[in-house]
């Protein structure tokens, strides 16, 4: 009990400070004049990606030895594959809920061009990222690394060079360090920002650690606890944004959110995996990056095809999941 109270208490510490980087850099945003979609699927997918960011790098580093890279490869791989099959889903059955307000139902109203180009990454650099653990030598891998890192970047260009900035109009939560300031200064703003950062950096030194107690309490794997419960814990709770959006009609905003994060999470996150372990996957971290690419393949396939959406493709994907969580506790993945 003791094992679970600190997960607990180590994962409500990261959502904090997740909260408040997530905020600081909208209010930086603004600030730096960048576009919408800097804003929204660079920024903001970088704060929702920084508890499994930093995860994965504190295990590695201070987790010592080979449990310490399970967690950290757990943590890496869990993240895309929640994205693309349990957080997919939860969208998918927004938009169902919210169907009588939809005049095109059940097609969705999004921007296919920004859906299908965000897929269309992550189904690649995943893939890179993937294969990469069955070449030999290191040096390979070190290779792909940084191809997958200039891959980011391209994407964060195109993405970063569409839309329209931030206005003054534009609605924000007030900066939580400066909540009756109708603009605060910069500084103040980097303050929360770095701040933030070392909560997030804290919570996840206690999230490691919990870990690797419980999974030698419980006789599970870590790298099985770290790929279940770290991306739900920490990316779900940031998800509910979809919701609410779908709600609104922005589809594109709700997709969006996850398809930005899904990007990041398969390009920078399992750079610094391979750059820092021997990023030799088990059985079921492959099988969990297989079924996170059919998950995301199928909605890709869609958008491609079809230049439309409808939610019962988002809702397969957790089918996907399932099979994940049955492979588990029928011991098919040990």
């Amino acid at each position: 009990m003791l094992d679970v109270a600190l997960l607990l208490i180590s994962l409500g510490v990261i959502l904090i400070g997740a909260e408040g980087f997530t905020n600081g850099v909208e209010w930086l945003g603004r600030k730096l004049h960048l576009t919408e979609g800097a804003v929204g699927s660079i920024l903001a997918a970088v704060g929702t990606a920084l508890p499994e960011t930093m995860i994965p790098i504190i295990a590695i580093i201070f987790g010592g030895g080979h449990a310490g890279e399970e967690i950290g490869i757990g943590a890496i791989l869990g993240a895309p594959f929640m994205l693309s099959t349990l957080a997919f889903f939860i969208t998918g059955v927004a938009v169902i809920a919210y169907r009588k307000r939809r005049p095109a139902y059940p097609k969705m109203n999004l921007d296919t061009g920004t859906m299908g180009r965000d897929l269309g990454f992550f189904l690649a650099v995943y893939t890179v990222a993937v294969l990469a653990s069955f070449l030999g030598a290191h040096i390979w891998k070190q290779l792909v690394a940084v191809g997958l890192v200039i891959a980011y970047a391209i994407y964060a260009y195109l993405t970063v060079t569409n839309g329209h900035t931030l206005e003054e109009g534009d609605e924000l939560n007030a900066l939580y360090l400066a909540r009756r300031a109708s603009d605060p200064g910069l500084g103040l703003i980097l303050v929360q920002v770095v701040l933030a950062l070392g909560i997030i950096v804290g919570g996840a030194r206690l999230f490691v650690n919990g870990v690797e107690d419980l999974a030698r309490v419980l006789g599970i794997p870590a790298f099985v606890l770290a790929l279940i419960i770290a991306p739900i814990a920490t990316e779900l709770p940031e998800k509910f944004n979809s919701i609410i959006w779908v709600g609104r009609g922005k589809d594109t905003l709700a997709l969006g959110n996850i398809t930005g994060a899904m990007v990041f999470q398969s390009s920078i996150i399992p750079a610094l995996g391979i750059t820092m372990t021997s990023w030799e996957l088990t059985q079921g971290a492959l099988i969990s990056a297989i079924l996170a690419i059919i998950s995301a393949g199928l909605v890709f396939i869609q958008i491609s095809r079809h230049r439309y959406l409808t939610p019962y493709t988002l809702v397969s994907g957790g089918a996907f999941y399932g099979i994940f969580v049955i492979l588990i506790f029928s011991g098919f993945i040990r």
